[in-house]
């Protein structure tokens, strides 16, 4: 890896192409080294994932109404390519189209891979743009799997150097890029048109971070969707000769001078030099549990202690403190000064951003479910809601600096909870990692990955569908393009409602 130094530049320095961080991460994407068999296992289990995670949120409304949009875009006959699979219906349909469908199928339940480091990110939003387009297009699976190891390498090399929540920009600028740059690798594009895509993707996907903050809305789902879609679109302005900000990153104007840190701002970002294989994916972890990540660990400790104490009451618990990293307590902790995060007729969406509601159902049921551990039924149960108000965060230093360590044996997403009860006494316990962390006490691998997909996939796809789909997934290295198709699901006959009507 070598570090690049980003600045901001006057207009009258007159920062050369060459120099631009756009460019250096062109050169990545262009670079023709191969994939590793390893980074080409974990895309296998990523695709896996996404898939199965999409299958789970196939009835809901997002879903639904994204779905329908697509829907309303079949590929035209006069199309230069195939057009793309959506989730759950048969037919082809505009890549860009699909690509965003399946984008808000993927993040919908927030129970995708994850990369958290002075940004946070869920890399797996690279699949959807990036196997649209290899459809649309007609790629092999081992294409497709050199554009995703792209689009993971630099989303995570990105999320490593600059931070975008600091400045309350959403995490999604820094998918546009990648997954422009994924594709890029993908179709074999020059350096010069990926260049010019990962520009205008950038410039197209930069929004604030108010889609995460109170009462959060449908639009979490679509925000990474909308990144892809810019993306494609992006790549495809760049293929037809037109350009995009220049320097997108360094400029006086650009990104960093008046979105991020401003014109005294310095970065040093990483990225493989050339002919270094991209290994980013294998940095990233995904999640046994449909939650924000940061609440993984804390759902597993949770159990552990229901387990340990069933006898463990809300009425013999006077105050439950979870000591942990600044970014846990600030964005899904009792630190962000969200009401809406006690509040039990809140979103779903807010729920799964609230660690106080979070840590307290998983503590009382010793279990955490997609779709039972949301339901508004539980979230009003009163004696969850009084221990919920109960529960609190407070940042500590030691696990901030965990958090930020660039040692993986170190990094955690954990903490320290205290829980007192009423008669004085006090529970401590902590825990650094998820148990389905690399590092955990059970790590995810392909196993893992695959019963997840059948445990989501039951009763939303017949049995010889789900295993149609994972015979064809794990052979994805060596898939031809007229099979590449296959990598989407369709769903059992009537599940499915219409969605929604629009302006098409």
């Amino acid at each position: 890896m070598h570090l690049h130094s980003v600045r901001v530049h006057r207009s009258e320095e007159n920062l050369a192409r060459e120099d631009q961080l756009a460019w250096k991460i062109a050169e990545v994407a262009a670079d023709p080294v191969e994939v590793t068999d390893e980074v080409a296992e974990m895309v296998v289990n990523r695709v896996i994932d996404n898939a199965a995670v999409a299958t789970a949120s196939l009835g809901r409304g997002p879903v639904v109404a994204a779905r329908a949009q697509a829907e309303d875009h079949p590929n035209p006959s006069s199309s230069s390519g195939t057009g793309s699979t959506v989730f759950g219906v048969h037919g082809r349909f505009s890549a860009e189209w699909a690509a965003w469908a399946n984008g808000v199928a993927v993040r919908e339940l927030d129970y995708h891979d994850t990369f958290l480091a002075a940004e946070y990110s869920h890399p797996g939003d690279n699949i959807p743009p990036i196997l649209a387009v290899a459809q649309h297009v007609g790629r092999s699976g081992r294409d497709l799997i050199r554009g995703i190891a792209t689009g993971y390498e630099i989303q995570i090399d990105l999320a490593k150097a600059i931070s975008l929540h600091a400045h309350k920009i959403d995490h999604v600028a820094h998918l546009g890029p990648s997954a422009a740059a994924g594709i890029g690798t993908l179709l074999g594009l020059d350096t010069t048109t990926i260049f010019q895509s990962i520009g205008q993707a950038l410039h197209t996907t930069t929004a604030t971070r108010q889609s995460r903050k109170g009462e959060i809305s449908s639009w979490k789902a679509y925000a990474p969707a909308f990144a892809g879609k810019m993306a494609i679109e992006a790549v495809d302005r760049a293929m037809r000769g037109q350009t995009s900000p220049t320097p997108i990153y360094e400029g006086e104007d650009g990104v960093i001078a008046w979105l991020l840190d401003g014109p005294d701002a310095h970065y040093e970002v990483p990225l493989p030099d050339r002919g270094e294989a991209k290994r980013g994916i294998l940095d990233s972890y995904t999640k046994e549990h449909s939650a924000e990540y940061q609440a993984q660990a804390w759902i597993d400790l949770a159990r552990k202690l229901h387990d340990a104490r069933p006898w463990l009451r809300a009425d013999a618990i006077e105050s439950v403190v979870i000591h942990t990293s600044h970014h846990t307590h600030y964005v899904i902790g009792s630190g962000s000064n969200d009401p809406q995060k006690y509040d039990p007729t809140a979103s779903r969406e807010t729920l799964d951003h609230s660690i106080p509601y979070i840590f307290t159902v998983a503590l009382q049921d010793g279990e955490w479910h997609h779709e039972r551990s949301y339901a508004p039924e539980r979230a009003g149960r009163p004696d969850t809601v009084a221990l919920w108000h109960r529960v609190t965060t407070t940042e500590d230093q030691e696990w901030t600096r965990r958090y930020h360590s660039n040692d993986p044996a170190e990094k955690a997403f954990g903490g320290r909870v205290e829980i007192t009860l009423a008669d004085g006494t006090t529970i401590v316990d902590e825990i650094a990692v998820a148990d389905a962390h690399p590092l955990g006490a059970r790590p995810f691998a392909r196993e893992q990955y695959v019963a997840k997909f059948r445990d989501l996939a039951a009763g939303v796809l017949d049995d010889a569908e789900a295993d149609r789909f994972l015979e064809l997934a794990q052979r994805l290295p060596e898939l031809r393009a007229d099979e590449l198709g296959g990598l989407a699901v369709i769903a059992r006959t009537g599940l499915l409602v219409p969605g929604p009507k629009g302006l098409f």
